[in-house]
């Protein structure tokens, strides 16, 4: 009689660093080059991460490159999250718990659930960037943010080489914060994410451009691939394609201010955009107060203001980090000149 085959034993890639270009790997296009860099594509790396992260610290996780402003040259190791996989977990009563591993596009997420029929995403339809940074950023979209669809995720402590469990409350969910955003360079890397997709499912079409969007406004009730429609026809008509123009999509959060500011500046500018939240305060918005500095369509060197949209600065070609914070500083100091509100970027700045 024969042996049976021997079971076979998986051993994952070993991580070697090398220097490498990060242009193609931040959707503002700047040339930026890693002295070392790394892929990591299974867990089983994790150990050799944390290894060498101590030897060639700082670390730098990057995972669409859609949140960041990148120096030309990138100091310590960059290490790029290819982790891949999705999967339901759970169906409840009151939710599905669907699972992604952090290097998946966080836009075929939300297609992949609005084709189960596990609604819940539609809203951060077209959201660039991936699972990984989608909790770190807090992403948010036409009255949804993912604080509103998390169930947990797991993460990697880098120096204590365990993973570990984390949910909402640990995770200390803010508009466009979270607790990584706060934790030392090279603590945390984000392996997956658990969200939980309401059942019943209804919609959430707060926002007046949904409101407006003809597709939603015919007939009955919204399905959840409607407003998913909805929402990648809304994006697309206001935003550049990364692909076209180089850009990080909304540079600027939305300021809050209290109420008394709030009448104030609507006082002084009958126009001012504003929405109540749930704390008595005001988000302002943004795109609104850029463009009424007469920024929208400028250029301040390569780096530019789109003529869309405001609130997004572009590459025009050739832009570098430095280029790019000039122009923010420009627009900053505008804004706080006219209304007193300063404005905070939403892209973490790298530096070199």
């Amino acid at each position: 009689m024969s042996n049976p085959p021997a079971a076979t034993i998986f051993q994952a890639p070993e991580l070697v660093p090398r220097s490498r270009s990060l242009a193609a790997c931040n959707t503002l296009g700047l040339a930026s080059q890693a002295a070392a860099c790394v892929a990591l594509d299974h867990i089983e790396q994790l150990d050799a991460l944390s290894d060498l992260t101590r030897r060639h610290a700082p670390l730098l996780i990057l995972g669409g490159g859609s949140n960041m402003v990148l120096p030309p040259q990138v100091p310590g190791l960059v290490a790029r999250v290819a982790l891949r996989g999705m999967h339901l977990v759970q169906e409840r009563e009151d939710a599905w718990i669907v699972e992604a591993a952090a290097g998946e596009v966080w836009h075929d997420v939300v297609s992949a659930c609005i084709a189960q029929g596990w609604g819940g995403l539609e809203n951060l339809a077209l959201i660039p960037g991936t699972v990984g940074a989608a909790p770190v950023q807090n992403i948010g979209a036409y009255g949804v943010e993912l604080a509103d669809r998390f169930d947990s995720l797991q993460a990697w402590h880098i120096p204590e080489r365990r993973m570990v469990r984390m949910t909402a409350a640990d995770c200390r969910f803010a508009y466009r914060d979270s607790t990584f955003k706060h934790a030392q360079s090279g603590e945390w890397l984000i392996v997956s994410v658990r969200l939980a997709l309401p059942r019943p499912w209804r919609p959430v079409l707060d926002y007046p451009d949904l409101q407006r969007d003809a597709g939603l406004s015919a007939g009955g009730p919204p399905s959840a691939r409607a407003v998913f429609e909805a929402v990648c026809r809304i994006r697309r008509a206001k935003l550049p394609d990364p692909a076209v123009i180089g850009n990080a999509g909304s540079f600027f959060k939305n300021p809050l201010v209290d109420a008394r500011m709030r009448d104030e500046l609507a006082a002084r500018f009958p126009g001012l955009v504003s929405y109540a939240q749930p704390d008595g305060r005001y988000k302002l918005a943004a795109g609104w107060l850029i463009d009424q500095c007469g920024w929208k369509g400028r250029s301040l060197g390569p780096a530019g203001v789109h003529d869309r949209q405001a609130l997004v600065l572009v590459n025009r070609g050739g832009a570098t980090a430095d280029d790019v914070m000039a122009l923010a500083s420009a627009i900053q100091r505008d804004v706080m000149a006219r209304y007193g509100v300063t404005l905070e970027p939403e892209p973490v700045v790298v530096r070199g």
